[in-house]
């Protein structure tokens, strides 16, 4: 304001910038306290949502695990899901909510509701998260116990490398082996065993050694031939087979 040798040149200066600028300036503190105001409406709103959607799906678990066999008490868990999934079904927890619904139909051997539940899942989960990975898992074995086994090898042969590839492979030798394919399942629970090796706690390693010791086959032991057997021994002569294998 140097430039100005009096005070009325600098206050006319001034109400002459406010009457090309002043209302701009004021509509820019508008929207911006606006914006502030509605970003911080909506991250309340975000926070009571989610936990609401906690709270909600707490007291569903406490249903279905309290149930014992209370249709009842299974009844309000199982509602309590489908209002998860009605008013939450942003949220991780509607999905989790309907994992649950879809255990709970393969249990009463409900497959095609099972189905249902696991494809809603992965509607909503980010394409490769862990939650996408366990449906598509369970969808897998679903289809598979369906009778579309076809459908659930793509499935599994889809997914790629994650946090359940080991889980993967278990679940392709099951398929693979429900078909007749021997040599594949073998293949696929040897790719298991050597990820859960190296990646141990995805599967169970003492069921599926033994799924794969049950595949690999077991020299037969050599028998000692009946001519070079001892003679005049009748309890020896007439060992069979069998005996001298055990």
């Amino acid at each position: 304001m140097d430039q100005y040798r009096t005070e009325e040149e600098q206050v006319e200066a001034l109400r002459r910038w406010w009457d090309e600028n002043g209302r701009s300036t004021i509509v820019a503190i508008v929207i911006a306290v606006s914006l502030s105001f509605a970003y911080q409406t909506w991250k309340g709103n975000a926070e009571r949502q989610r936990e609401n959607a906690s709270d909600l799906y707490q007291a569903m678990l406490q249903s279905m695990v309290g149930a014992q066999g209370d249709a009842a008490m299974e009844g309000q868990g199982v509602a309590m899901a489908e209002q998860l999934k009605s008013e939450y079904g942003g949220s991780t927890y509607a999905q989790f909510a309907a994992l649950h619904l879809a255990r709970l139909a393969v249990d009463k051997g409900e497959l095609a509701e099972a189905e249902s539940q696991l494809r809603w899942v992965l509607g909503k989960a980010d394409k490769g998260s862990d939650t996408g990975q366990l449906a598509q898992l369970r969808l897998a074995r679903v289809l598979a116990a369906s009778g579309d086994s076809d459908q659930a090898l793509a499935i599994l042969d889809s997914a790629g490398q994650g946090s359940y590839q080991a889980s993967y492979a278990v679940a392709r030798g099951d398929i693979l082996l429900g078909e007749g394919r021997t040599e594949e399942a073998r293949l696929a629970y040897s790719e298991a065993l050597s990820v859960a090796a190296s990646n141990p706690g995805q599967v169970n390693l003492q069921t599926l050694q033994q799924k794969l010791q049950s595949l690999n086959p077991v020299p037969a032991r050599e028998l000692v031939p009946a001519a070079a057997e001892p003679a005049g021994d009748p309890a020896v002569s007439e060992t069979t087979p069998q005996d001298q294998e055990g």
